[in-house]
């Protein structure tokens, strides 16, 4: 076996939440780069049509649907029709999410509350169930989560999304408990600072200079910088692999 098949995804199907832009757009088209036939969902059309062009042109079978993971009674059907369409899916990449920079617990809205734990995290639990449960009849599958450096440190600016990104470690570490004897694998991956659109209002504002002080790499990332991370946990390279939270960090979390 060549090393480069250990990270060839020809004939895997993934779904990627959130895919139509930042770090979830990255990773769809690198795991299209590595052969995946790849599926996109998100509320905004015409991104999603944007990227499914992207994909289309990299010469892999895809599709993109709009969907809003907070909408529960939709996710069943849409991951039965991204199956019917492309086979059954292999890769579930639990990227979609918001955030709300309310100040702290004692500024933040309830209902704000509430709408970022829905997309966040019970989204993640509600798709993973629907995912594992296929990939158990189908001999296995890759689970990958998106957690944050708000996984591991406390944020007074948005404890909705820091308390999240904290119990998405421990869905990981859970569900990776349970589906390991049928060859499900589950793993997360913790971005640190990345530029994209929802980091956008950031970069005025001395958070960002702080980022970059902090950081050993002396930048924020790209998105781009994700999705060989994302390609390595979705390959035969990782069946061993499980349970585990990767950074990209740049260096963030050391120091």
């Amino acid at each position: 076996m060549k090393n480069s098949s250990l990270f060839d995804l020809s004939g895997r199907v993934a779904l990627v939440t959130g895919g139509n832009g930042g770090i979830g757009r990255a990773i769809a088209l690198g795991l299209a780069e590595a052969g995946a036939a790849v599926a996109i969902i998100g509320r905004n059309e015409e991104k999603n049509q944007n990227v499914l062009a992207e994909l289309q042109a990299i010469g892999i079978p895809a599709m993109a649907l709009k969907v809003d993971v907070s909408e529960r009674d939709t996710l069943a059907e849409a991951y039965a029709e991204i199956e019917a369409q492309l086979g059954s899916i292999n890769i579930l990449v639990n990227n979609a999410g918001i955030g709300v920079p309310s100040g702290g617990v004692l500024q933040e809205d309830p209902e704000d509350w509430d709408r970022v734990i829905e997309v966040q995290l019970n989204a993640v639990f509600l798709l993973s169930k629907i995912a594992a449960t296929a990939m158990l009849e189908n001999g296995g599958g890759k689970i990958i989560n998106i957690g944050s450096m708000y996984s591991i440190f406390g944020s007074k600016l948005v404890p909705s999304y820091s308390a999240a990104k904290g119990a998405i470690v421990q869905l990981t570490k859970s569900m990776a408990v349970e589906l390991a004897p049928h060859n499900i694998q589950v793993n997360a991956i913790a971005p640190g600072w990345i530029e994209t659109d929802m980091t956008a209002v950031l970069r005025d504002t001395p958070m960002y200079g702080e980022a970059v002080a902090r950081t050993p790499a002396g930048r924020w990332g790209q998105p781009e910088e994700l999705a060989g991370t994302a390609v390595f946990l979705s390959s035969k390279a990782a069946d061993f692999v499980t349970g585990e939270m990767i950074r990209v960090d740049g260096g963030y979390a050391v120091q």
